[in-house]
């Protein structure tokens, strides 16, 4: 019998003499694929953790940002709300950019702006979690190839028996097994993982785009103050006081 078959079952047979997982047996017995999946479930953990980091309120929308860029846009102070949301880089932040530049523009360029910067940021946001849709993909047909290739040295080993029983047998399909439960082991947690922060990114979406919304209700007061001191202006040039 193949020697990583006799050292798996020796450390899974524990002092109580019932057969029992050890995950140092196990790791020996998946292999070159084995280590390949607990590469990745490295990968998975360290990617859930940062976008746990970095999918928030206060990193991707600050309210205090929110606040001082409406009181600067319902002022008409353009110039210093930009470099504020230049000071302060966030997802919110960006996208107000994006509707300053269009300020000369009107209020349907801006929208259209917000909407343009808010479908990037989305984007980008969501490669990065597609990358655990990938690894809950790939982790179980590793596990199934080195099943396969596990099944496939048991079969050879049993062909080559002189008289060869179920209990020889045996140990060699749980042998090829573990990458399949390792594969397992990485894929679910990572699918799971993938469908509540895409949830995530499109939720933090949606309330980042409403607030820059909110945000530049200001400009349309202004906008309408500007107007409103544009005729009166107009007015007492063509009625100046004292005219007959």
């Amino acid at each position: 019998m193949n020697p990583a078959i006799d050292r798996f079952l020796m450390l899974a047979e524990s002092a109580s003499g019932s057969l029992a997982l050890d995950w140092r047996a196990l790791l020996e017995a998946g292999g070159y694929i084995g280590y390949i999946i607990i590469g990745l479930s490295v990968l998975m953990l360290t990617l859930i953790m940062q976008q746990l980091l970095t999918l928030r309120i206060s990193v991707l929308m600050p309210h205090s940002l929110a606040e001082q860029a409406h009181q600067l846009i319902s002022n008409g102070r353009f110039a210093e709300a930009n470099e504020l949301c230049k000071q302060k880089p966030c997802f919110l932040g960006d996208m107000l950019q994006a509707g300053l530049s269009e300020t000369e523009m009107g209020y349907l360029q801006i929208q259209k702006a917000l909407e343009d910067s808010s479908a990037e940021h989305s984007a980008r946001m969501m490669r990065k979690v597609e990358y655990l849709n990938v690894i809950g993909t790939l982790s179980p047909m590793l596990g199934l190839l080195g099943t396969v290739s596990g099944m496939m040295k048991a079969f050879m080993e049993f062909q080559s028996s002189a008289s060869p029983s179920v209990s020889e047998f045996a140990p060699g399909i749980s042998f090829a097994l573990v990458t399949t439960l390792m594969g397992l082991s990485v894929a679910i947690p990572a699918l799971a993982a993938f469908a509540i922060l895409r949830n995530r990114v499109d939720e933090l979406v949606s309330e980042t785009s409403l607030m820059a919304e909110q945000v530049f209700n200001g400009y349309k007061t202004w906008r309408s103050r500007r107007k409103t001191a544009a005729r009166t202006a107009s007015a007492e040039k063509q009625n100046p006081k004292g005219a007959t």
